[in-house]
């Protein structure tokens, strides 16, 4: 005779997951903040800012979405662009702020503007992270 399965009830999140996502998008690192992992919390945030921060000094440009081109040149500005605003509330400021170099031809806003988008792509792991500590699909 086969013995009968039991069902495993799958434990219920820690915290609302939009809270989670929202908070870990806006401020780099507050996602985990908010679950009580402050070290991974202080990790998440000084890498994204230090990373944002960089690429500001280097006088990246930010992308912006749009703008006359062929589709290749307008797909590569809206992912840049999407990069960029990924990195919460740094970017948030450094607009707010007036932040518009010029896009000039040269290594230093070449990586500057690479930076940028790095930081985003970080936060962007950070936040999945964040959710899935939070879904209890990883410890």
């Amino acid at each position: 005779m086969p013995a009968a399965s039991v069902p495993v009830a799958t434990p219920a999140p820690l915290r609302s997951p939009f809270l989670i996502v929202a908070l870990g998008w806006l401020i780099p690192g507050g996602g985990h903040l908010l679950l009580g992992r402050r070290g991974r919390a202080a990790i998440v945030f000084f890498t994204v800012l230090a990373t944002f921060v960089a690429g500001i000094m280097l006088r990246g440009p930010l992308f912006q979405p749009g703008g006359p081109g062929d589709v290749l040149s307008r797909l590569i500005q809206y992912g840049g662009f999407f990069g960029d605003l990924a990195s919460g509330l740094p970017y948030l400021v450094v607009r707010w702020l007036g932040y518009f170099p010029p896009d000039l031809a040269g290594h230093n806003p070449d990586y500057g503007s690479k930076l940028i988008v790095a930081a985003g792509l970080l936060n962007i792991l950070a936040v999945v992270d964040a959710y899935e500590i939070n879904s209890r699909q990883k410890e």
